[in-house]
């Protein structure tokens, strides 16, 4: 079924979209941001210093162990060769963002805020980290596991994951709870059995990969991952969201999944060119039977340059399975992405892909709306056997470029789109489609224009 009528459709009002995108980003951050903080009783200020000031610390880790409950703790510049565990309510603050450095070089992290030692519930509650310059540790630069209400901001995460052996894509020593990490140390932040996290404002770059959020240790929900940039992270995605299998210390019955988190104005760039088929811009992964990554949202980031797709969703067993797997209701809205190279093995697509949702099981309830996609050679690719609908995008790609392809046996509706020009996919000059897709009716004009407010 190539068509089902050759008119254009009336465009929907921009001005309309810019409104309703704006609105569900706002919604989405004060869903978190209402969830995330709450009412604490002031604590004390610590301070600490290099330079034997009279009344501080003179180590990150001394000040932390000393600090009771809601204390915030103060660190002036300099460069502090040690691994910093949290286990309690505490605010860890740079006092010079960028001055202010943790080298943790031969040490397993920069930051542990570690609350697995009553796994399987969150451990650890409402710590703040902010303004440091976390570089050279082991495996990830900032980890965060079982814990609740945590905000990372404004801190730059820089060369870690240096016991990453690429040759065998191992990572020697890192901690058992960690189940899937060996071929990537765990990125540069890593947050797993976590909810109602901020990470906002961080630079994370020239570590394995970027931002990680996994269930290895419990399920990481309600998490709001906003206005970062990750970028240049060379051996996996930008930003992954990957259900995992559960840890020994991860109680049998607890819910795992990786769900109701939300990606929003991120910049997720050059990521994942280490090797080919390294890593997406953002990546939804939900490998194996049991693994549950849902209800997601992919909204009003950048996405370029990466070593898979601007976004890639992926599910590789064969079904059915037991138990079943939850790849379902992502949505994928209001992304500019561009210049993204193919995906590999199982999820492959003949060419450069801006978005690609390739799952062996049925994929239900995905929203791929509002996006802007060009210099790829397949704006959206769908391998599934289920039902997947994009509207009211704008693929910008030209004659030869295809703006939606489907590799599968499911169906693929694909209407109130903008093909790159009025004539829709069938005209010379537009992008086309590949595979059964439902294109008509097109919008005669793109969704999208900058100058459009």
């Amino acid at each position: 079924m190539k068509t089902i009528s050759q008119r254009a459709a009336p465009i929907v009002s921009n001005r309309v979209f810019r409104r309703w995108l704006r609105s569900a980003t706002l919604t989405a951050l004060a869903a978190v941001l209402a969830a995330s903080f709450c009412t604490l009783a002031r604590g004390a200020t610590l301070c600490v210093s290099q330079h034997a000031k009279p009344g501080c610390f003179l180590t990150i880790q001394s000040a932390v162990n000393a600090a009771a409950v809601n204390d915030t703790i103060m660190v002036a510049p300099g460069t502090y060769k040690e691994q910093v565990t949290i286990s309690r309510p505490v605010s860890l603050i740079a006092a010079d963002h960028g001055r202010t450095i943790i080298d943790a070089t031969g040490l397993p992290t920069g930051i542990f805020i570690d609350g697995t030692a009553s796994a399987p519930n969150a451990g650890v509650t409402d710590v703040t980290v902010t303004g440091f310059r976390i570089e050279n540790a082991n495996f990830e630069g900032i980890l965060v596991a079982n814990a609740s209400n945590v905000t990372l901001a404004k801190n730059q995460v820089v060369h870690n994951d240096r016991a990453l052996d690429t040759t065998n894509g191992t990572c020697p020593g890192i901690p058992a709870f960690e189940t899937n990490e060996g071929f990537d140390c765990g990125e540069g932040i890593h947050l797993t059995g976590v909810d109602h996290a901020i990470v906002s404002d961080n630079l994370v770059t020239r570590n394995s990969g970027g931002i990680l959020l996994s269930d290895d240790t419990g399920a990481t929900h309600d998490n709001l991952i906003v206005g970062n940039a990750v970028v240049d992270n060379p051996f996996d995605c930008g930003i992954t969201l990957a259900s995992h299998g559960p840890a020994s210390i991860t109680k049998a019955s607890l819910p795992l999944g990786v769900y109701h988190n939300t990606i929003a104005g991120n910049r997720s760039s050059r990521n994942g060119l280490g090797v080919e088929g390294a890593g997406a811009g953002v990546g939804l992964f939900a490998p194996g039977p049991g693994n549950k990554t849902f209800g997601n949202v992919v909204i009003d980031n950048v996405l370029t340059d990466n070593g898979l797709p601007g976004v890639a969703m992926h599910n590789h067993a064969s079904f059915p399975m037991a138990p079943p797997v939850d790849l379902n209701d992502n949505v994928i809205v209001g992304n500019r992405i561009s210049g993204n190279l193919a995906d590999t093995e199982d999820t492959a697509t003949s060419g450069r892909t801006g978005i690609n949702i390739a799952s062996v099981a049925p994929v239900t309830g995905t929203v791929i709306s509002g996006n802007q996609i060009d210099d790829e050679e397949i704006a959206v690719a769908v391998r599934t056997p289920g039902l997947v609908e994009l509207h009211l995008n704008d693929f910008e790609g030209g004659s030869g470029d295809i703006g939606v392809e489907n590799l599968g046996s499911g169906s693929v509706i694909a209407t109130e789109n903008w093909w790159g020009c009025s004539g829709g996919p069938t005209a010379e000059g537009c992008a086309g489609t590949s595979g059964s897709v439902v294109f008509a009716p097109w919008l005669g004009r793109p969704a999208h224009s900058d100058n459009d407010e």
